[in-house]
Parts: structure tokens; sequence; C-alpha cells
């Protein structure tokens, strides 16, 4: 690919002294006196973005080199969730470090406000990219941004959101060949020779490009997010033809009917057919095989950095936007549910002031990652609004912290006006459906769960804003594959005040989302008082009556 970033897409204020670059081409100059002269005392951040990755099934199996660069160095969570399931509201969460309920992100649609118009004026000049780039960061993107970024109704591909010094953003969803990367602004169309434009390679040249031509005056974050593994699946060539024996992990959950779960669930066909077994096998293979190109990633970002000087300054963060499902519960392939499946994701970082091989169990959510980059960066998180923590303190000291107990994941469920003409026994209403007529989604698969890890208790409580206004709980630490849905039998205490934290939540904005959970032992539990206070907000409460 040729390399034409230096002459075509370094900025006033971020360039190097001309002289340097001019001694650099000339060859004069060995990039090791630039790196030492220039190094910056802030340190730098690199945030890899994966698109559909899970945890709970194993997704982490084929990235053996970005397991041994990242996390033997560094920090695993073994707790790390998603604000919602589905990659528009989870990415517009990450870049804002808000909740859905906040950043107004429903869905992937335009009138879900996904990459809106209403969206760059309200929420991208408050993303953390931008707070960092007002603080002298060098910012670099590259990859999928949001599913409906480059549209037309979204400004199309001229359209740079503030904060960004360099732009390689995807048009649209995720492809690996025939797509538009917008650069700067400029539209770059790519095809389908594999040397020249498979996506998940062209990100990791286009970023190691960034780390040759760089100021090294101003420290820099970067963040690479890759198709990999979305749908289509493909993989590149030298690795078609891996995992061919593997299938989807038989669990407890898989091919196994939710028979007291939301009725989305329920609809589905147990036990599945053979054809749709073969089928979700096969997405399971392809996606792994797709993620052989991001651990090459991984370890050619990686070793640049060490070649510069400059990886022992640089957190390096590796995580996806949502979880995915392969047959649990007879759903055939997809994300958007409430379980964990879906809601959990991989989180690896290593960096200055973090011991290797270590694992922590406490609970974070991706609306945590800007805050905790802002904080690494020195940045006043008193000034933002954001409804996420730092986590720095975990990684630094990790004994040592008072932390949450618990998080709010929410979702606002898609269905289509029309019935499918395939399957007439369907009503209006639903989406996502498979040939089998197995759907995926519908306009009330709308929910908001309280996901709780305290010291004696691991929870999942979840309220649908359907007409049966229908409840979830799981003990995950007694049933981890949430098979028995404990809502009628759990102590009625228990279920009132995770009630009342649900709806705290729902209504929570920055601050006001750290109050201590159920199960910490800050919490107080004043159901009037709450009332009262959300009342006047005029903050919409959680459609559960007590009893």
């Amino acid at each position: 690919m040729a390399r034409c970033l230096l002459r075509t897409m370094l900025r006033p204020g971020t360039e190097a002294p001309r002289i340097y670059l001019l001694l650099l081409l000339l060859g004069l100059l060995g990039p090791s006196l630039l790196y030492v002269a220039g190094r910056s005392r802030k340190a730098n951040v690199v945030l890899i973005l994966t698109d559909d990755q899970d945890v709970s099934l194993g997704g982490m199996t084929p990235l053996t080199k970005t397991k041994e660069l990242i996390a033997d160095h560094g920090m695993t969570f073994s707790n790390a969730y998603v604000a919602s399931a589905l990659c528009c509201p989870s990415r517009s969460s990450i870049l804002t470090g808000r909740y859905p309920h906040n950043h107004h992100v429903l869905n992937n649609t335009i009138s879900g406000n996904c990459s809106s118009k209403a969206w760059q004026k309200t929420q991208e000049p408050y993303t953390f990219p931008a707070l960092l780039y007002s603080i002298g960061y060098q910012t670099f993107f590259a990859g999928k941004y949001l599913n409906q970024y480059g549209s037309e109704e979204a400004g199309g591909i001229n359209h740079v959101p503030p904060g960004w010094s360099y732009w390689f953003a995807l048009e649209k969803n995720s492809k690996y060949y025939n797509y538009t990367l917008s650069e700067n602004g400029r539209p770059k169309t790519h095809g389908e020779n594999y040397s020249q434009d498979y996506l998940t390679d062209v990100l990791s040249n286009v970023s190691l490009d960034f780390l040759n031509y760089k100021s090294n005056h101003e420290p820099f974050f970067m963040m690479i997010a890759t198709p990999a593994p979305h749908s289509p699946w493909t993989a590149a060539p030298q690795y078609e033809n891996a995992f061919l024996n593997v299938s989807a992990p038989r669990g407890g959950n898989f091919n196994v009917h939710g028979k007291d779960k939301h009725w989305l669930i329920r609809q589905a066909k147990s036990p599945m057919s053979n054809s749709s077994i073969q089928y979700l096998d096969h997405a399971f293979r392809k996606r792994w095989q797709t993620l052989l190109s991001v651990d090459d990633l991984v370890e050619n970002l990686l070793k640049q950095l060490e070649v510069r000087g400059e990886l022992d300054n640089t957190f390096i963060f590796f995580t996806s936007d949502n979880g995915y499902h392969t047959g649990q519960f007879s759903l055939p392939i997809d994300k958007r549910q409430l379980y964990e499946f879906d809601i959990k994701v991989p989180l690896l970082v290593r960096g200055p002031g973090i011991k290797p091989n270590q694992i922590t169990k406490s609970l974070v959510a991706n609306i945590d990652l800007g805050p905790t980059i802002l904080d690494i960066a020195g940045y006043d998180l008193n000034k933002t609004q954001m409804d996420g923590m730092s986590f720095l303190p975990l990684m630094i000291n990790n004994t040592n912290v008072n932390w949450r107990t618990d998080i709010l994941v929410e979702y606002q469920g898609e269905g289509s006006n029309t019935s499918d003409p395939n399957c007439p026994t369907l009503r209006p209403g639903v989406s996502q459906c498979f040939p089998d007529c197995v759907c995926e989604d519908s306009y009330n698969n709308t929910y908001a769960c309280v996901r709780t890890i305290a010291a004696a208790y691991d929870l999942q409580y979840c309220e649908f804003d359907d007409a049966e206004v229908f409840v979830e709980v799981y003990n995950i630490t007694a049933d981890p594959n949430q098979l028995t849905n404990i809502a009628k039998t759990i102590d009625q205490e228990i279920l009132e005040k995770m009630n009342h934290r649900l709806m705290m939540l729902q209504s929570c904005s920055g601050p006001s989302c750290h109050t201590p959970g159920v199960f910490d032992p800050r919490y107080r539990f004043e159901p009037r008082l709450m009332f009262k206070d959300q009342v006047e907000q005029g903050h919409t409460l959680s459609r559960k009556t007590l009893r």
C-alpha cells in the first residue's frame, strides 16, 4: 500500500519541525534521535475496538498474540460490560462516556440518532477524543466509526467530527472489501485486491504510517476500529482454512428453549434445525478466521511502538463494542439481548504502572473508557458530564479502591411496520428474522437491566417495556448460563430494591450515576425521597409497580 500519509495528512499545528522532516526524508537523521529528543511526558493511548466480538463464547481464543502482548503485560477485566448490546448505541457510549438515555442513540438508524445531524451537534463536540485534542493530543482514527457515518443524511464522507487530527473512517457498516474510506473528508474507494484493499490490513498500515510521521513533540491518541469479527466474516486468504474443525460452543444454554423468558426468546424454535446449526457453526468459524488478521494488527502496532521507544509510555486498550450469540436459547446469530453472551466483552489493558498478568473482577463498562483515558491524560473529569468512571486507580492500585457494584444496560427494540410475507404467522413489529421465522428483535424487545457484582451477590435484574412489564432476574453465581428466571422466587425486598435502583439509574446523569448500588454498604433505600426527586426532575420512571 502506498504510504502517502506524510504528504497528504499532516495538518498545521501537529507537524514536526520542517528541518527534522527534511532530514528524515533524506535519510540523514536516524529515527531514534528524533524519538528521544521529542518524547512526551504525558502518556500516549491506543484503543483497539473490534466489532461484535464476544468473550463468553471463546471470542479471545484466536488472539494468541494479543493476549501475550497485552494481557500478559497488563490487566484483564473479567467483568467488562457494554451499556447497550448494539453497535451504534454502544460506540456512542464509548465516545461520550454516557449511557444511551443521555446520548439518545437508540439503534443503528438515522432515525434512531446514529450519526445524525442532532448527534453531530449535541454530542460529537464533547467526545473524549475531542477533549484530548483540546489539551494538545494528536488524535488518530481509523476504521468503523458509527453505522450511519458517511450516509447522505449524516453529512456524507466529507464530515470529519471535531477533535480528530487524522481521520480514516469507513463509510457506514463493516466490510472487508469494496468500501469507501473518508481520508480527512476526502473519499478513497477500495476494491477487492487483498494486498491493497483488505480493510483490517489497511487499518494496520495507516496506523503504522501515523506512528512514523506524526509529531514527536505532543502525546498521541489512536483509535483503531476493525471490521472483524462482524459479518460478512471475510477472512484474509492465508486464514481461510483455519479452524475448520471448530464448532460453536455447546454450552448449557445452547439449543435450549427459553421457557421462562421474554416472549421474543420463547418464540425461538427448539431444537434448532440441522441447517440452522450448520449455518451458525460456519459463522462461528469465519468469525474466528477474521480475528487472526486483528491479531496481526496488534502485533505490528506494538512492535512499531517498541522500535520507536514509545511502548513503555503508551497505554494499550483492547475491547469490543458488544458480544454475540451463536445458538444460545435457540437464537441463531446476533447480539441485542440482555444475556451475558451479548453484553459482556473482552477488555485488556497494558501501560505504564500496570503490573503484568493481573486479572480483576471489578465491574466496568464501556462508558468508563472515556473517563479513564481522559484521566490518563490529566484532564479534569469534573469538567465533563460523563456517566462513566475512571478505572485508572484499579489498574495502578487495584487493592485499595472503593469501586462500584452495579451498572445499567439498556436497549430500545426495533421492529418492522409490516409482516414478513415469508412468515405469515408473524405479526408486524418484529425484525432480524431468519428463514425459519425465528426473529432476533421486536419493538417491545425494549429493556433496562441492573447488572450487579458485589461481594456476596452476582445478579442481573431486567424489566421490559411491554404490555406484560416482563421481569427477568438471574443469579449468575448459581446459574451462569441464565437458564432459570428467579423473578417470582427471589426475596421480595431484594426485588423492590432492584426495581428502585433501576429507576434511579435510568434517570441518572453524570455523578448521579456513581451512587452506591443495592449491595454496596453505603446504599440507602429511601423510595419516598427517590420518587419525590425524580418526579420533581420530570424523569420517566420504570413501569414496574411494586406489590
